[in-house]
Parts: C-alpha cells; sequence; structure tokens
C-alpha cells in the first residue's frame, strides 16, 4: 500500500502565522517522492459543520468563521480526516497531512495560537462513528502543550495523549501524558521574548529530545495497543524558528522512524503525521520531504 500525502493549494498562500510563506515551496519541494508509485498526492475537503458540531460548540464555530486567520481552517481538518478514513478503508497504509491551520489548541468552546478546529480529534471522531476503530495513541511533539486536543480527550481511556511540551503531569490511569523538554518554552513565553534554556548543548539536543519522546510514548504505547496512532509534528522547534530548542532534521527523522516502527508493531502500520507548527520556508522544505519519504520506506 502506499503513502497519501493531503494537502490543498491554499496551504501556500495562507499557512500558520504567515501568509503563504512556509509552505510556499509545496507540492513541488516533494520531488521526486511525487513521481514514485509508492506516495499519492490527495487534495484536501473540507471538513463539513456536521462533524465540526459533534467535536466543538456552535460558540466556537462561529468564532472561528470571524477569524480570517482560520481561513484554511475546513481544509486543513478535512484532509487529516480524509488521511485517516484512508487508513481506516485500507487504502493507504499511512499518511502525512498538511493544514494551514492548526489544531492541538482547539479545545471543546475555545480555540487560539493559530489553531482553529481540532483536526485529530475529528478524525478520531469519524473513525470511531464510521469504521468502529476505538482505541487512539497521539503524541505531541510541537512546541508547546496540546492543550485543546487535552481538553477534549482529558476523561476518555480510549485516548493515549503524550506531549512533549514544558510541564511535567500524568493522569492516574496513565493515558495522559506531558514530559518537559530541556529548552522548552510555551507559546506565551515565546511571545513574551522569553530566552529558550542553554543549559543543553545543541549538539546533544536531537539524541536528548529523540530519547525523550521515545521514553515517554514507545512502551506506553505497546501496552495501550491503539488502532491508530497520530504524531502531531511541529517544526516550530527547530534552530531558528520561533519555539527554538536546539533541534535540527536528525531528530524528526528518528521520531519518524521510531514511530512508523512503533506502528507496525501495535496497529499494523496505521500512522498518520498531521503537520503542527512552524513558521519558516526553508526549514519546512529541509525537513518535510524526508519524513515522509521515511512513510514510504524510501530515502532521499
Amino acid at each position: 500500500m502506499v503513502t497519501g500525502i493531503f494537502y490543498h493549494p491554499s496551504f501556500s498562500r495562507r499557512s500558520y502565522l504567515t501568509q503563504g510563506s512556509r509552505l510556499q515551496d509545496f507540492p513541488q519541494a516533494l520531488e521526486p517522492l511525487l513521481h514514485d508509485e509508492r506516495f499519492v498526492l490527495m487534495e484536501s475537503p473540507p471538513i463539513s459543520e456536521d462533524w465540526i458540531l459533534k467535536v466543538h460548540s456552535h460558540e466556537l464555530l462561529e468564532g472561528v468563521m470571524r477569524d480570517t486567520l482560520c481561513s484554511t481552517a475546513w481544509h486543513s481538518a478535512g484532509g487529516v480526516v480524509l488521511g485517516a478514513e484512508k487508513i481506516a478503508l485500507g487504502e493507504i497504509r499511512n499518511a502525512f497531512a498538511f493544514i494551514g491551520a492548526g489544531g492541538h489548541h482547539s479545545g471543546r468552546d475555545f480555540f487560539g495560537g493559530y489553531c482553529c478546529f481540532n483536526d485529530v480529534v475529528l478524525a478520531i471522531t469519524v473513525l470511531r462513528e464510521r469504521y468502529g476503530l476505538r482505541r487512539f495513541a497521539i503524541l505531541d511533539t510541537d512546541a508547546h502543550h496540546g492543550d485543546g486536543t487535552r481538553d477534549l480527550v482529558r476523561h476518555d481511556p480510549d485516548v493515549l495523549h503524550v506531549c512533549l511540551c514544558y510541564s511535567s503531569y500524568e493522569s492516574p490511569d496513565g493515558t495522559k501524558v506531558d514530559v518537559p523538554v530541556p529548552g522548552g518554552l510555551s507559546l506565551w513565553q515565546v511571545f513574551e521574548g522569553t530566552q529558550k534554556d542553554s543549559s543543553a548543548p545543541e549538539a546533544d539536543m536531537d539524541h536528548r529530545y529523540y530519547e525523550t519522546a521515545r521514553k515517554a510514548f514507545y512502551d506506553r504505547c505497546v501496552r495501550f495497543q491503539p488502532d491508530l496512532i497520530f504524531w502531531y509534528f511541529g517544526f516550530d522547534t527547530h534552530r531558528g524558528d520561533y519555539g527554538d530548542i536546539g533541534l535540527t532534521r536528525k531528530a524528526y527523522l528518528l521520531i519518524a522512524h521510531m514511530i512508523k516502527e512503533l506502528a507496525e508493531k501495535t496497529c499494523a502500520g496505521r500512522l498518520e503525521v498531521v503537520l503542527g507548527g512552524g513558521s519558516r520556508s526553508d526549514i519546512a522544505r529541509h525537513c518535510i520531504p524526508p519524513i515522509i519519504a521515511v512513510l514510504g520506506g524510501v530515502s532521499l
């Protein structure tokens, strides 16, 4: 089976923190993957209002409709949902979903941090109602805490949510976990101009970050036995981006290999990587295509 890549042209014109710049080189930056039969590019459709209201309140929907930063939210969430559906149907093995507006800061009745609809929780809702999948594992390595996702799955024992961020927490049942990362900053600290922790040498950060992610997620996921794994991947943690904790592409590729292996071990390879934060087009161009290549079992 192939790896699905989900994208919409609007993501290149208006995406996340900037109007078009971070994804300005896509989808053409995915060459030569686009000519490899192991990959298929699909256009992200808009999510329907009916599905949105199964997850979010009417007030949130109305707020998103008024927010110009959320103009790509419908296609962003729709691509994530379609990717999950194609995996559930067995039409693709795994997926990478681009987004124009993020998801993990969007809860039942609040949104912000350039996130509008909670794409991953929408996908979980569709998979449960349409395809009978029940248990899901989420690894969130965006620079900031996935507070919206946590709000929506807090009382759901069939969702394992592990977030690498700036706090330390584990729920009594062990399914909701926050793990502090050396050098990590909250979104609010970034906006306030707080400097990242320089105590950890940058040369060591890639492996230290990867080992933190593996220790926090791998064994928990094996015990949990999900039906599908989501990796909420933000490159905002890369050197020079707004959540800089000193990472390079190496850290993301280590996690990509790890999480693909984990999906093969626990849920027949069912894995969706969802793009999160990050603002620089050069970093996007440098990091995203090799991660997609890992999903398809090739190297660039």
